[in-house]
């Protein structure tokens, strides 16, 4: 793998024969990186397009990968795995609208099941395009190209120190002990590189560039997926409060997981204008002995991609 000469990366877009399903739809964007990674602030700031809605995480695509069958059987295991979703309230979408509008797809699949979800709730904000933010989904592109050949994938890569004092206290951590989050930020990079190189539409992102000069970074997305830039864009904290709100308390199993509270509060940074305090906050947080952990299990991609192992 080549190695990352400053903060930089150019984007992988590895093209081929386009597939059917590619050639009729528009590209859809697929936000993908290690959760706090900034994946949420890309998100609401491709939202803010007056083009395009990006719902929050609903994070279905490999459950549905994975179905077989045809017909109404297949439409009623789509309709099953997407509604049973802990994270399917979020969508804010009626049951019985989400059924309605499966029931229209004739001859029906999943990937044209999956674009039936997307475009009903980019009706509600009166959109024509959609895309997709969910973090996980870097270990899964393979599977998502699969069903929708239209997917372009953004991997936003943040320094792996900032992700872990950003991931500390928080439920989905993968622990509390640095090494364990720099093996998660290690291995979740390495896998979505990988599996990046393979596919037809792939580029790579800088969180810190983000924040640094949002407009330079969000016009080379836009160019990316097919999508006139607008300024709009960089005013997405106006509209984020409302668009985070949609979330809600989750429950897994009957018992609660997480409140809307915390949630939200947990995304707070997202619904404020980019901060420059939040990059790099490693050198003035993070005590010697932690980052020393931390580049032990990681130093080696720290320094591939560029940034100071120091």
């Amino acid at each position: 793998m080549r190695r990352g000469g400053g903060l930089l990366l150019k984007g992988i877009l590895a093209r081929s024969t386009r597939p059917p399903g590619e050639a009729t739809e528009p590209p859809a964007p697929f936000i993908v990186g290690v959760p706090r990674s900034g994946t949420t602030l890309l998100r609401l700031m491709c939202d803010a397009h007056p083009g395009l809605s990006i719902p929050p995480e609903m994070g279905f695509m490999p459950a549905v990968a994975g179905l077989r069958g045809r017909g109404a059987g297949l439409r009623r295991a789509f309709f099953e795995a997407v509604t049973g979703m802990e994270s399917w309230d979020d969508a804010n979408l009626p049951r019985a609208a989400f059924g309605r509008a499966l029931s229209e797809v004739e001859p029906f699949t999943v990937g044209e099941g999956v674009r039936a979800f997307y475009r009903l709730y980019a009706a509600r904000f009166g959109k024509a395009r959609w895309g997709d933010k969910t973090p996980a989904y870097c270990l899964h592109m393979d599977k998502i190209e699969k069903v929708l050949p239209e997917a372009r994938f953004v991997h936003i890569i943040r320094d792996g120190r900032d992700v872990a004092l950003s991931l500390r206290g928080l439920w989905f951590s993968p622990g509390e002990r640095v090494e364990q989050q720099a093996e998660l930020w290690r291995n979740w990079i390495l896998t979505a590189r990988r599996l990046g190189r393979r596919r037809r539409h792939y580029t790579e992102v800088r969180y810190e560039e983000l924040v640094a000069d949002p407009a330079a970074v969000l016009r080379k997305v836009c160019d990316f997926v097919g999508l006139g830039y607008d300024p709009r864009m960089e005013k997405y904290y106006e509209s984020s409060p409302a668009r985070l709100d949609e979330v809600k308390t989750m429950y897994r199993g009957g018992a609660l997981l997480i409140t809307k509270q915390e949630r939200l509060y947990n995304q707070r940074f997202a619904a404020r204008p980019p901060e420059p305090s939040r990059v790099f906050r490693w050198r003035a947080e993070m005590d010697a002995e932690a980052r020393r952990r931390f580049t032990a299990v990681a130093g080696d991609l720290l320094e591939e991609l560029g940034y100071d192992a120091g």
